[in-house]
């Protein structure tokens, strides 16, 4: 089997599974729990984590140029390699991303929108998730809800940052910190898609406009073709009847 053939097959299962771990943890989140469910969420997140590793393993294995494929996919590493750090193993969502930009739809515009919709989606959501899973019990924590959570992602990702929730540990910054460049990121793209379209509107007003007066003097040119064609008949026919 090929390299291709195996991610083709495997991107909607791993889809399930990334949506599987997503549930798993927002209900350990969000839900704060604890005792023998909390150990069935984390057994639920340990399976997951154990089939992405699998198909790390798998895709290093089918690739024709190994080092190669390990290089150009570092990011993969990492989604397999840092499961111990409960916020961090949100990086599997990854896979969630990739399935969404490979289904979406083919033209540039649809791809760009699709994709920046559906990531800064995940991306407000997710990073609620994080910021709360480390700020919910640390000492004057600002953050203690997941309405908080969801909030400060909206209020961060957008770059409008009103100040009045912020997090107060190490992680949780850093969580701020990658949600603020991801914000920063979607609106370029955006802004840089909006601005393509326009772009491409005034184009088409300006052929249509051009085409608009252009249809005039093709009127006449034609007319102009039609008389010489008559001239050059009544020359022939002259020609024909002189040399009788």
């Amino acid at each position: 089997m090929t390299q291709e053939r195996y991610r083709n097959l495997a991107e909607w299962p791993l889809m399930g599974t990334a949506l599987i771990f997503l549930t798993a943890y927002a209900w350990q989140v969000i839900g704060a729990i604890e005792g023998r469910d909390a150990d069935v969420l984390e057994v639920v997140m340990w399976i997951t984590w154990a089939i992405f590793a699998v198909d790390y393993v798998t895709n290093l294995s089918l690739a024709e140029d190994r080092r190669r494929w390990f290089i150009r996919n570092l990011h993969e590493l990492l989604i397999v390699a840092l499961p111990f750090f409960r916020p961090l193993r949100l990086l599997r969502l990854v896979t969630l991303l990739a399935v969404l930009h490979r289904t979406i739809g083919e033209t540039l515009r649809g791809r760009v929108v699709t994709y920046v919709a559906g990531s800064a989606a995940l991306l407000v959501f997710v990073g609620a998730l994080a910021v709360l899973d480390v700020e919910q019990s640390a000492p004057d924590a600002k953050i203690v809800t997941f309405g908080d959570a969801l909030w400060w992602a909206i209020t961060t990702i957008t770059t409008v940052g009103y100040g009045d929730m912020y997090p107060v540990t190490a992680i949780g910054r850093m969580v701020a910190a990658a949600l603020m460049m991801s914000g920063i990121a979607v609106l370029g793209v955006v802004t840089a898609s909006i601005a393509s379209w326009l772009v491409q509107r005034i184009e088409e007003g300006t052929e249509a406009a051009a085409g608009a007066a252009e249809a005039p003097v093709l009127t006449e040119v034609n007319e102009l073709q039609q008389e010489v064609l008559a001239l050059r008949r009544e020359i022939e026919a002259l020609r024909s009847e002189k040399s009788i």
